[in-house]
């Protein structure tokens, strides 16, 4: 029987992304407890999908308003994923977040249902205006826009404000979809919309799940995180079709030598895998990389879904 006292912590465990939460006191073990996951999960309050971006074909508008006093990343992340990483917990605390998890993943769904197709850019946040790095980036998110294509970021500063930036420049959609981090930084202010998670496995599935490419610039830990992430999924062939390009020549090559000379050597990969990423410091060569990808995808961009306002999609 879950006690109602332990509403006001239901409350705070989930009111920010359920909103108001009903009492509701059980009256039997197992079959209570699912009652009320479900109830809470059919009051969450979906993310309005985002509205058709403005035509900038003609000229290159004046980056949009930001709540400046908004972070791209918060103090020292959510407390929850260091409980949730943290072994096992009360049995009533762990239903209460599967059904935080299984919101966060619709309210992820919601919001970037009609973004794409998207590309998604990754790289540090320490690069600034004027280093090559940034204008490589730069002139990649104005490449993605020519193709018709929505260039996703972290919504952050350094290469996500580069892409963003350049996307923005050519007349195209720019997103930012981010985790909550311990650094505090702004969002830059060249994304259309701009999308918080708590957990790193609900962005993981969001970037993969609306990009048909990936190109990473050189960046820290988080762009290998994403890198090999994506390797790994066209390896085992979980997606297929969908090009990883490397910007960069000489900042990927001490890399690349590693997976040739050492996994390679070892035989924990195979020659062909060598082959997923393709490495260039041209953004011709990038692009045409990306196009190839999206070519093989086209009966899946032929079925691109459709507003239902029954749904309040408008």
């Amino acid at each position: 029987m879950i006690p109602a006292e332990r509403h006001q912590w239901i409350q705070g465990e989930l009111g920010e992304v359920l909103g108001p939460i009903p009492v509701f006191t059980p009256v039997s073990g197992r079959a209570s407890i699912a009652g009320y996951a479900r109830t809470l999960l059919s009051r969450s309050r979906m993310t309005q999908p985002p509205p058709e971006p403005p035509d900038r074909s003609q000229a290159s508008p004046p980056a949009p308003a930001v709540d400046r006093g908004r972070r791209w990343a918060k103090g020292p992340g959510d407390p929850d994923v260091q409980r949730f990483l943290d072994g096992p917990r009360a049995r009533l605390a762990e239903a209460v977040r599967v059904v935080r998890i299984g919101a966060e993943f619709i309210r992820g769904f919601r919001a970037l249902h009609f973004v794409g197709p998207c590309v998604t850019v990754f790289g540090s946040a320490r690069f600034k205006e004027g280093n090559p790095h940034y204008e490589l980036a730069r002139e990649m998110g104005r490449r993605i826009a020519g193709m018709g294509l929505t260039t996703m970021t972290g919504g952050g500063p350094g290469i996500m404000e580069a892409a963003n930036r350049g996307a923005r420049e050519a007349g195209g959609r720019s997103i930012g979809c981010n985790i909550v981090l311990p650094m505090e930084q702004q969002p830059n202010p060249y994304v259309d919309r701009f999308i918080e998670f708590r957990y790193f496995f609900v962005r993981k599935v969001m970037l993969v799940k609306y990009s048909y490419a990936f190109v990473a610039m050189p960046g820290g830990f988080g762009t290998l995180d994403e890198l090999f992430e994506a390797v790994t999924l066209v390896q085992t062939r979980k997606i297929l079709g969908f090009p990883v390009v490397l910007m960069g020549v000489a900042y990927w090559s001490p890399l690349l030598a590693f997976l040739k000379d050492t996994l390679l050597a070892a035989g924990t990969i195979n020659r062909e895998d060598l082959s997923i990423m393709t490495v260039t410091d041209s953004p011709e060569e990038a692009a045409a990389a990306v196009e190839r990808g999206v070519a093989m995808r086209a009966e899946s961009l032929a079925k691109r879904p459709r507003r239902k306002a029954v749904l309040g999609e408008g």
